[in-house]
């Protein structure tokens, strides 16, 4: 059996795949996944954000993580949630993300 903590990073790992179609970088190194947890049923409980409230690709965003997320072996189901408490800020993406997108030079 799968521990959590694996099934956490596999998740987060999928979800690198979601790519934010107006920045062009996944929504994990965004900094847009606030949290990841696996219940022992199955059930994936993401909280995530965008970068602004109103944000057109928002429908496109939580679709994408909910699907990549089911796409897991281990994970029955997604249950996405979206928060803007913390309101997202720039200091929240990877060094990646920042490096690609020329924040902080």
């Amino acid at each position: 059996m799968t521990g959590a903590g694996e099934l956490v990073e596999r998740v987060r790992t999928a979800l690198r795949e979601v790519i934010d179609p107006e920045i062009g970088f996944n929504i994990v190194d965004l900094g847009l996944v606030y949290d990841i947890a696996v219940a022992e049923d199955g059930v994936a409980r993401i909280s995530m954000t965008t970068t602004t409230r109103g944000c057109p690709a928002t429908g496109y965003l939580r679709g994408g993580a909910g699907e990549a997320a089911q796409s897991v072996v281990g994970v029955q189901w997604a249950d996405v949630q979206l928060t803007y408490d913390p309101p997202w800020a720039p200091d929240m993406m990877s060094q990646a993300a920042k490096d690609y997108l020329g924040v902080g030079r």
